[in-house]
């Protein structure tokens, strides 16, 4: 009985219908975003039957990015990497074997159509680099070689970036520069003179010792050179302030844990304003960018989260937001395509801001000078 109901299911399902409810294997093509880029995404299962899914860039370097998610409903396809605010939506055919989709990392989605590969056909994926041996985690290190120059007023964008053993910044003011070192929002500095929220500087820096410094270690460095090239010196004191307490909404967090490198460094950034991408980022990381770069006062963690994370997060910026980058007209309503920032940290990563007030540190200025020469 059993061998004829297999029959007869065969007969009913034929192997390309059969064929065409599967996801799993390898699935690739060609991404054309100024250059030719060879995408390869891998589809697997877990141990749940859940799919899950890795997606690799193979003429890019760096190392392949796990999926946030991977879903099949019917022939439709979607594939969310939020590590790097990036997201697949497509429509596998009736035989299985090929997807029409599009790539979406930003503004602007672009064509990409997948084919179902074998191990014939399937493009050879190049062995990922090497990774840099670690830092000691009780090594102090300081800035070996640094240099600090004005920044182009012509040249746009601001940002801080770690890339291995590289410090830079663009555009970067010395208020910008001690809220990263210290995890402080610039309503906790007292004293602090015009030039330092005016004056912005491009840095390139690079550390003593072996090895990639940890998270702790390169803020570290940055509050060494502040007070050597800076001559910076101030006191701590504690004053009641307006904060935005980050918390757990009661339907609980939505994020995807990322169990890839627990000591590695945080990757944030944003492909637009309100265009938020974090991978392998804590609940910390993400209170301290929202403090300083898009909200109006301190945002202090009450999660109780552990670990690190990957997601991504689209919202409709009100013209109180991003004030750092400039004043902004709000956004009239029927250009919006997202919900407030509010609407979205519940809906999309299950957590709330809310707002409040509390005792919270403040760093009161003492002493400060215009950068010294390289």
């Amino acid at each position: 009985m059993q061998v004829l109901l297999r029959l007869i299911a065969l007969a009913v399902f034929p192997a390309s219908l059969m064929l065409a409810q599967t996801l799993t294997g390898t699935w690739q093509g060609t991404l054309k975003a100024g250059k030719d880029l060879r995408i390869v995404f891998k589809v697997s299962t877990t141990d749940a039957d859940a799919l899950k899914g890795m997606l690799y860039s193979i003429d890019q370097p760096g190392p392949p990015v796990p999926a946030t998610s991977v879903s099949l409903q019917g022939s439709v396809v979607k594939i969310v990497v939020a590590g790097i605010g990036g997201t697949y939506e497509g429509k596998m055919n009736a035989a299985g074997d090929t997807i029409a989709g599009t790539w979406t990392q930003g503004p602007k989605p672009l064509p990409l159509d997948l084919d179902r590969a074998n191990d014939q056909t399937a493009w050879t994926i190049p062995d990922p680099p090497k990774p840099l041996k670690r830092m000691a985690p009780d090594y102090d290190p300081t800035f070996e070689v640094a240099t600090i120059k004005p920044s182009n007023p012509d040249r746009p964008g601001k940002g801080i970036r770690v890339n291995g053993r590289n410090f830079s910044t663009l555009n970067t003011t010395l208020l910008d520069l001690i809220t990263f070192a210290y995890g402080v929002h610039v309503r906790q500095i007292v004293g602090a003179p015009t030039w330092m929220d005016s004056d912005k500087f491009d840095l390139a820096a690079e550390p003593d010792g072996e090895g990639l410094p940890n998270d702790r270690q390169v803020k570290l460095m940055m509050q060494k050179l502040i007070a050597e090239r800076f001559q910076l010196k101030f006191h701590r004191d504690k004053k009641d302030l307006s904060i935005f307490a980050l918390t757990v909404a009661k339907s609980g967090p939505k994020l995807t844990k990322n169990e890839t490198d627990p000591n590695g460094l945080p990757g944030l950034g944003f492909r637009g304003l309100g265009a938020l991408f974090c991978r392998n980022a804590s609940m910390a990381d993400l209170a301290q960018l929202f403090q300083g770069a898009v909200l109006d006062r301190p945002v202090v963690d009450q999660t109780s989260l552990p670990g690190r994370y990957d997601f991504a997060l689209n919202w409709t910026p009100d013209e109180f937001q991003f004030t750092s980058f400039g004043p902004r007209p709000p956004t009239p309503p029927e250009k919006a395509t997202n919900p407030d920032l509010f609407t979205a940290i519940q809906q999309q990563l299950g957590l709330k801001l809310e707002a409040t007030k509390g005792p919270a540190e403040i760093l009161v200025i003492d002493h400060v000078e215009k950068p010294s020469a390289n």
